[in-house]
């Protein structure tokens, strides 16, 4: 793997005239080109647009490898430079909420409400102090009685798919996001099923440690499933290596794994384990407003950058229509078995 210094030094150059001359084996030359490459995003290129809105949904069921860091800054990351985001946070401890400084306090209007049927998205859709072009839909603790309440609800596991694509039909043209970034909790229950029926792509965050490799197939397998039953358009589309500690061999042998596995699917940036990263949320922020010059803004931009490029080669927007409320809902195998893995067959057989 090449050296992530390098691809900093190499990066940072890419952006200076070609007159210009700075060393940047000064640790302060370093994090001030860095800090204003985030500060000054207006000022530099945009990202490119996507083809179309591009609902990705960042899961993995292990907890720790960093789902909500990196949905709340690839979205400040994305909507820095240019383009319009909305994270929609579906786990009920709300700290994608908490980073991105959007009141989540119970009686707050929320996606528990959206998915009751109490409210649209856009009534339960706030603004953030990170970037007018980033809004966030909070989640409250109320959410965690959702998956208790839509037990008996028909097409239980289309809610959030409904309520995006109501959301994005009635908004004009160019007001509709770029990118609907789901942040999901750490298992493999209705929320989370919820996210993979709305989302086009899954994101996966893979920490570089053995045990999050450990639970992977069981994510996968619970992707298949839900292709094969209930939204046959979602697909793994980007893998995000994170909390790469470049002082160990485990962290480039767990990377190299990953890489050998996944492909092209692996994004070439890779999140640092960086102290930043961890405070910014404790001040309400993420880490590319709370230090943007760490190496953790850095990693997250490139990594936005990334995903944005790779976005660009998308086809054409197609408009988005509302599913008819009276529509029938696809045939599924019974919640146990996407939730817990099991073959459809299997279930089926046992029942009988």
């Amino acid at each position: 793997m090449t050296d992530p210094g390098e691809r900093l030094r190499s990066s940072l150059a890419a952006d200076l005239p070609p007159s210009a001359s700075v060393e940047f084996d000064s640790p302060i030359a370093m994090e001030a080109m860095r800090a204003t490459r985030v500060l000054h995003a207006d000022d530099q290129d945009p990202f490119p647009a996507p083809g179309r809105i591009r609902v990705l949904t960042i899961a993995n069921q292990k907890g720790g490898v960093g789902k909500t860091t990196s949905t709340v800054n690839l979205g400040v990351a994305l909507s820095l430079f240019g383009l319009r985001v909305l994270v929609i946070d579906l786990d009920p401890q709300g700290n994608a909420s908490t980073a991105l400084g959007v009141e989540h306090t119970v009686g707050t209007p929320s996606v528990y409400d959206a998915l009751v049927g109490e409210a649209t998205l856009a009534e339960v859709t706030h603004p953030t102090t990170a970037s007018p072009n980033l809004r966030c839909v909070p989640a409250t603790i109320d959410l965690a009685g959702a998956e208790i309440e839509l037990v008996s609800v028909v097409a239980r596991e289309h809610r959030l798919r409904r309520a995006i694509e109501a959301h994005l039909h009635a908004l004009p043209a160019d007001e509709r996001p770029h990118y609907v970034l789901i942040d999901c909790p750490p298992s493999l229950g209705l929320l989370t099923l919820n996210a993979l029926v709305a989302g086009d792509e899954v994101l996966i965050p893979i920490q570089c440690e053995y045990y999050a490799l450990e639970g992977l197939g069981q994510l996968l397998s619970n992707i298949e499933l839900v292709r094969a039953h209930l939204n046959p358009g979602i697909a793994v589309s980007t893998i995000l290596l994170t909390m790469y500690d470049g002082r160990t061999k485990l962290a480039d042998q767990v990377a190299d794994e990953v890489r050998n596995h996944f492909g092209e699917l692996v994004l070439t940036s890779v999140i640092p384990r960086n102290v930043r990263v961890s405070e910014a949320p404790g001040y309400g922020q993420s880490v590319l407003t709370y230090d943007p010059g760490s190496r953790g803004s850095t990693s997250y931009v490139e990594a936005a950058r990334e995903l944005a490029v790779r976005g660009a080669a998308l086809p054409p927007f197609v408009p988005v229509q509302p599913t008819p409320a009276a529509a029938p809902p696809p045939a599924a195998p019974p919640l146990n078995a996407l939730v817990l893995g099991q073959s459809v067959a299997t279930t089926t057989q046992e029942d009988s």
